[in-house]
């Protein structure tokens, strides 16, 4: 197979067809085709560029913003006087100064105080520390295909991160609507040797650690998903159909080995799952954790949802009789988008509560303006304050999916073998659909 590399988005339109040509006569109709495809693209690029939009950021360039001392007091499980205190006694890192004496901290200075107080109270260090101790395994968290996977899978990672824990997060969806949410623009080009498929590809794959990339969350790092990965499926697929991987799991254990390589650096890894079947069946391999999300009511989310969670079943039998181990500990229902004041909504929560059990998280994350409005503008409410959006949006929607995340959280440390600790910090809001009064 020829590996094709377009140009990147700042590239001039007269491209050279180098990296395109595969043999062919320059007169040919496949080098005519080319010339065509390429032309129009770039007419429809320089168009894009005179209505004012940036297509020469490819990387994440966006810097977080600071957290006042009553935000890092809620991060981090103490008061806002000792905060006060600590900063007082200069203890801790120096928080910036702003109108009014008002004290706000970057999350790097958050992280440095979680150290301070991880020492300085050692009986509470996994509070302000959670780290993964010695014997403590990765936890990889799978976020199945689904109408609302992109979302779910940044708060989560990010809601990860704020609480301190290590974390990476992998976009192993081609149209890179994970990516462009931490910043990365992947829609006009394929930007060679920078997801998954550089990872994983049967020819002289890299390590992982060569593309993961920092973004403005400190302790949260993320790999992209580029157009990249439909070669890495096509390459499965050929080996699939020539009978040198029959049972087609070759990518699967590619995934696990492939993360392996950074398995010490983290405490969590988050893969949001997209549509094609040898990556999904690697995310599903390498699994301690699969979350399914599902908008409440829409029974064909929720149909779809079975039929992955059948596809899951199957593909682990598969795993065990090849003799390697199944990984996973876990599986969660998360409902998303759901209107707790709609009594038909309520009934379906309900319903599936009543099928699916403790399988089914009691947090949901609820419809929301907010977290619209950010999307709109492609970053995520704990990067904006709540000016931006509506204070009491900005507060409800962040207590929903602050709720969600606290359970996940505590799921992960009762595979540690830890006792909870999140939920009960978290706000009851979101729990079981009821309405705030």
């Amino acid at each position: 197979m020829v590996k094709e590399e377009a140009q990147a988005p700042g590239a001039s339109g007269g491209q050279r067809l180098d990296e395109l040509r595969s043999g062919n006569d320059a007169s040919s109709p496949i080098e005519k085709l080319l010339e065509q495809i390429l032309d129009s693209a770039n007419r429809l690029l320089d168009c894009v560029r005179e209505a004012g939009a940036d297509t020469e950021r490819t990387r994440n360039d966006r810097v977080l913003r600071s957290f006042s001392l009553g935000e890092v007091a809620e991060i981090l499980g103490v008061s806002g006087s000792y905060l006060r205190q600590l900063s007082l006694d200069g203890l801790g890192p120096t928080p910036e100064l702003g109108t009014a004496r008002r004290r706000s901290y970057t999350l790097r200075q958050v992280n440095e105080l979680r150290d301070y107080l991880a020492s300085a109270r050692p009986r509470e260090a996994l509070k302000f520390r959670p780290h993964r101790r010695k014997g403590e395994e990765l936890q990889i968290i799978t976020v199945a295909p689904g109408p609302t996977s992109a979302t779910t899978s940044l708060y989560l990672a990010q809601g990860l991160a704020l609480k301190g824990f290590r974390v990476l997060a992998i976009d192993l969806d081609d149209d890179g609507a994970l990516s462009e949410m931490y910043g990365w623009l992947t829609s006009a080009s394929y930007y060679p040797d920078s997801s998954m498929e550089a990872a994983l590809r049967l020819d002289k794959p890299q390590s992982i650690s060569s593309i993961i990339e920092k973004t403005c969350f400190d302790g949260l790092d993320f790999v992209p998903g580029t157009p990249g990965l439909d070669f890495f499926e096509f390459e499965c697929m050929q080996r699939y159909l020539s009978g040198d991987d029959v049972e087609g799991t070759d990518a699967s254990l590619r995934m696990v080995r492939a993360l392996k390589d950074v398995e010490e650096d983290y405490d969590v890894v988050i893969i949001r799952c997209g549509g094609k079947s040898f990556l999904n069946a690697g995310a599903i391999e390498a699994a301690t954790g699969i979350l399914i999300t599902a908008r409440v009511g829409w029974w064909a989310d929720v149909e779809k949802a079975t039929y992955y969670m059948r596809y899951v079943a199957r593909f682990l039998s598969e795993i065990e009789k090849t003799g390697r181990p199944v990984n996973l500990k876990f599986h969660r229902y998360l409902l998303t988008e759901y209107n707790p004041r709609d009594v038909s909504e309520q009934k379906a929560f309900a319903r599936m509560r009543e099928k699916l059990g403790d399988h089914l998280l009691t947090a949901t994350v609820w419809e929301s303006d907010a977290i619209r409005q950010a999307e709109k503008m492609k970053q995520s409410l704990y990067e904006l304050t709540a000016g931006a959006v509506g204070r009491s949006a900005y507060e409800q929607a962040m207590e929903t999916l602050s709720t969600a995340n606290a359970e996940i959280m505590d799921i992960i440390y009762e595979v540690w073998g830890r006792p909870p600790m999140f939920v009960s910090q978290a706000s009851p809001l979101a729990s079981a659909g009821k309405a705030k009064s």
